[in-house]
C-alpha cells in the first residue's frame, strides 16, 4: 500500500472518526498538524448537521472542508461550496409516507438548523447528539424554509422498520441507510459521493490521491471514488465488500491508525 501520493484525507465522523462517546481522539487533532504541514487536504464528511460537525472538530474548523447533511451541504470556512435542496413536493409527499409508520421520528434538515415534532422528550434528548441547532414544532408540514434531507429516526433499527416503507422513493430520490438507527431521503444529488466527486475536481485531486474512511451505507458511493477507501472493523457488511482495505474500529482509533502510516 504506496501513500505516498496522498492529497486529501476524507472521512466519516459516526462510527468512523467518532469513537463510542461519540468524541474525536487527542491523537487525531495531532496528526491533523502533520497532515496540515504535508498540505494534505482533510475533509469531514457527515449525515451530521454542519453546526454539529464544527462544534465536533472545533479546534480545526478553519482548516477543513465539511460535508454535511450527507453531502447535501458542503462548507470552508465561510464560502458554502454545495447546497441541494430537496423540492417542496418531494417534501410533501415524504411527510405524508412517515405519517403512516409507527414509532419514527423525523427531522426536516436546513442548513444551520433542524425541526422536528415535539412528541418525544427521549428523542429530543438523543437529537442533542447529532444537532447542535434544532426547533420544536407541533406540525412538520409548517416548515416554509430550504431544506436539505429528511431524517428518520427508530430507536430499534431503520434498516427493519423504516427502510421498507420509503424504499419506493428511491425512484427519485436519494434513500440512505445511514446509521443503525437512522435512514436519510435526499435530493439524487445529495449524497457523499457526489460532493466528494465535486471536491476532487476543484481540487485537481485523482482516485490514488485521495483517502476515505467509512462504516455505513451512505458512505459507499464516496468509498467508490478511492483507490484506497478503508472499511472500519465496525463497518456494515455493504461497506467493507465496496472497500479495498479494512482498518481497526472506531474505538480502536481506526482511523489514526492508517493516518500514523501516512505521515510517518
Amino acid at each position: 500500500m504506496d501513500l505516498s501520493k496522498i492529497k486529501m484525507v476524507v472521512t466519516d465522523m459516526d462510527g468512523t472518526l467518532l469513537n463510542s462517546d461519540h468524541t474525536v481522539s487527542d491523537q487525531f487533532f495531532t496528526l491533523f498538524e502533520k497532515l496540515k504541514s504535508k498540505g494534505i487536504v482533510f475533509v469531514a464528511a457527515s449525515g451530521r448537521q454542519y453546526n454539529s460537525i464544527v462544534e465536533k472538530l472545533h479546534p480545526i474548523k478553519d482548516d477543513i472542508i465539511v460535508i454535511a447533511e450527507n453531502g447535501g451541504f458542503a462548507k470552508k470556512q465561510e464560502t458554502e461550496l454545495i447546497t441541494t435542496p430537496l423540492v417542496k413536493e418531494h417534501i410533501s409527499k415524504i411527510l405524508k409516507t412517515l405519517d403512516q409508520i409507527p414509532n419514527i421520528h423525523a427531522v426536516l434538515c436546513g442548513k444551520y438548523t433542524a425541526f422536528t415534532a415535539g412528541n418525544s422528550a427521549k428523542f429530543t434528548q438523543k437529537l442533542k447528539e447529532y444537532y447542535t441547532e434544532f426547533q420544536i414544532l407541533n406540525n412538520l408540514k409548517d416548515v416554509d424554509l430550504e431544506i436539505i434531507k429528511i431524517a428518520i429516526y427508530h430507536f430499534e433499527s431503520s434498516e427493519a422498520h423504516i427502510y421498507p416503507f420509503v424504499k419506493h422513493f428511491e425512484k427519485d430520490l436519494k434513500v440512505k441507510v445511514s446509521g443503525e438507527n437512522w435512514l436519510d431521503i435526499s435530493s439524487n444529488n445529495a449524497h457523499k459521493g457526489y460532493a466528494l466527486k465535486k471536491l476532487m475536481q476543484n481540487y485537481n485531486i485523482k482516485s490514488d490521491e485521495l483517502i476515505v474512511f467509512g462504516d455505513y451505507n451512505n458512505d459507499l458511493e464516496m468509498l467508490a471514488l478511492s483507490d484506497y477507501g478503508f472499511a472500519m472493523a465496525n463497518a456494515h457488511p455493504n461497506v467493507k465488500k465496496m472497500a479495498n482495505y479494512t482498518t481497526l474500529s472506531n474505538d480502536e482509533n481506526g482511523v489514526e491508525h492508517i493516518l500514523e502510516l501516512l505521515v510517518k
